[in-house]
């Protein structure tokens, strides 16, 4: 039914309709109209409302059409396969059933909105409709289980690249976060299924905030969250979708082709958080120094008071400078 009113209220797009004439037109009360009314503003929909003159739609947010998202798409793999929501509770939920289901390589699962989105540490994931990309990626990789954790880092790396081809000034916080100017922008889960010696496949959980704005925020987000709006930065969400599906791809192959050396590299370089005084959470203790460098194995090199700490785990956040 509010798919009916919100196609009515396109064909009409600048002018105004009552709220009586919706309510005959599709059999229900003009409080369900209004409640229509009032979840599509939720999204997006700018939508004015006044009384004897009824609802004129004056704006409608961009939305993702996978026949746009796929035409002509340049990969070989990533989002040749792609299943579109208007919503959903968890992309990588749904990723994960296909998965299980044999759902070839490639597969890309993605949703205008999710209403339970997850990021490390089980954190929740604002995910408003149609307000940033919010998908998941099938892959099955040839690398042994103990290389997964290098796969986030290589999806940080090839995302980096895309949105700095957006003129997004934006660096990487180890090991899965975004950020702009101290602010997260992008956030990866990783979630993996496999046995000792065999990955059977791997879920790439992907967040970008792009028309998110302050207002949208809950007050506890406000001091660390940004998006593309938010740093006035103009975004199409299909090219930008695209041209990260054209970058995890080049990464990828050139994982399977090289190792993960060159990418680990090339993390450094992309590296926000190389040089800066941390202080790192882990189960068991807490404890503060400066972030060196990475090892082989893509862990987190911090050198303390009492040498090189290891971080193979944890909440790392950059420590303000003192004044």
């Amino acid at each position: 039914m509010r798919q009916d009113i919100l196609d009515y209220l396109l064909e009409h797009k600048g002018e105004f309709v009552s709220g009586q004439k919706i309510s005959d037109m599709f059999g229900i009360s003009r409080t369900a109209v209004w409640k229509h009314i009032r979840v599509l503003k939720q999204r997006g929909y700018v939508i004015e409302s006044f009384t004897k003159k009824g609802y004129c739609l004056k704006e409608a947010p961009e939305l993702l059409h996978p026949d746009a998202v796929t035409h002509a798409l340049p990969t070989k793999v990533i989002g040749q396969n792609l299943i579109y929501y208007e919503k959903t509770d968890s992309t990588n939920t749904l990723a994960k059933k296909l998965a299980n289901e044999g759902a070839k390589e490639g597969t890309v699962v993605v949703a205008e909105e999710q209403s339970g989105g997850r990021g490390r540490l089980n954190r929740s994931f604002l995910s408003p409709f149609a307000q940033g990309l919010w998908f998941s990626l099938i892959l099955r990789p040839p690398f042994l289980p103990m290389e997964v954790s290098k796969m986030t880092l290589l999806a940080a790396v090839a995302i980096t690249h895309a949105l700095r081809q957006q003129g997004l000034e934006c660096g990487i916080k180890w090991p899965n976060d975004i950020l702009v100017h101290d602010k997260k922008i992008v956030g990866i889960l990783t979630e993996l299924n496999a046995s000792m010696e065999k990955i059977n496949y791997l879920i790439m959980g992907i967040g970008i905030n792009t028309g998110i704005t302050k207002k949208m925020l809950p007050r506890d987000l406000k001091k660390t969250v940004t998006s593309f709006a938010m740093e006035n930065v103009p975004v199409n969400r299909t090219q930008l979708l695209r041209d990260i599906f054209c970058d995890l791809e080049h990464y990828y192959f050139e994982a399977e082709k090289e190792g993960f050396s060159p990418i680990l590299e090339e993390w450094k370089k992309l590296s926000c958080m190389l040089g800066k005084d941390v202080e790192v959470a882990m189960p068991d203790r807490t404890f503060s120094g400066t972030a060196v460098d990475l090892d082989e194995s893509g862990n987190l090199l911090v050198r303390t008071d009492s040498g090189i700490e290891r971080v193979l785990a944890g909440d790392v956040r950059v420590r303000p400078i003192q004044s």
